[in-house]
């Protein structure tokens, strides 16, 4: 008797959340306010960290900006202060595990433990594209990327079962960046993003609480799409888009 209520009650909460992000479709949701709040931003020092650290500063955030690149993440710094925000700046590798305690200590006792504390806090994971679909000639990139996407909704899943609802968590999923990462991207379906429209879309989706955010929004179409079609059909899409990108193998680089 207790597993039919419970796929009743599973049934209900299924036709809710399909109504309720029917219904967010059509009206705009409540953005929260980030003023006052201290933000840890890595990889401060250039591309996306350095933009999403832009976006935190004209919304009067508390920055900690991490980054190994000391001229970096100061050039940051200074154009964060002439937002208006206060900020604070560390030379941490985050390879680095001294380091990092080393910063932390510095700034509060633990993350996670005065979160877990105050049952306040949200946590992003930065990810790519590549953590959900893989992409040939990168594979330590791809492996790495499905390890975060796995982190975010393991920590995701963790938090609901401790109860801690007042932590929030998103994970960042964009297709090829203007990062220098890999050298000249092109797709025919999707465009190469720049950091700035990168670092507003996580903005967004940090203020809305949305879990995984992709930019663009509409790959997550394709990805539910990759579940139902068959092998054939997901290379002819593949050869559809037609990815190129030069990337480093072993010693030699290779034009996919």
């Amino acid at each position: 008797m207790n597993i039919i209520l419970d796929l009743l009650l599973l049934l209900i909460i299924i036709v809710y959340s399909y109504l309720e992000s029917l219904v967010k479709v059509f009206i705009p949701q409540r953005r929260k306010s980030v003023a006052g709040e201290i933000v840890l931003i890595t990889g401060a020092g250039h591309g996306i960290g350095r933009q999403t650290a832009y976006e935190f500063a004209k919304r009067k955030s508390r920055l900690v900006l991490w980054d190994i690149n000391k001229h970096g993440v100061e050039e940051t710094a200074a154009e964060c202060r002439k937002l208006g925000a206060i900020t604070h700046v560390f030379v941490v590798d985050c390879s680095n595990r001294e380091e990092i305690y080393d910063s932390v200590n510095q700034i509060t006792k633990a993350f996670l433990p005065a979160m877990m504390q105050r049952n306040h806090g949200h946590i992003v994971t930065v990810a790519s594209v590549c953590g959900h679909g893989v992409i040939p000639y990168i594979i330590p990139y791809c492996s790495s990327k499905f390890a975060a996407v796995g982190f975010h909704r393991a920590l995701t899943s963790e938090f609901e079962a401790l109860g801690k609802t007042g932590i929030k968590t998103s994970c960042l999923c964009p297709v090829f960046v203007n990062t220098g990462f890999t050298k000249n991207p092109s797709t025919r379906l999707c465009p190469v993003l720049e950091t700035n429209e990168v670092a507003r879309s996580l903005i967004d989706g940090i203020l809305t609480n949305k879990k995984m955010i992709f930019v663009p929004s509409y790959l997550s179409i394709f990805l539910t799409l990759e579940k139902f079609l068959p092998e054939r059909a997901l290379a002819a899409i593949n050869h559809i888009q037609d990815i190129q990108f030069e990337a480093v193998v072993g010693h030699k680089t290779k034009m996919k």
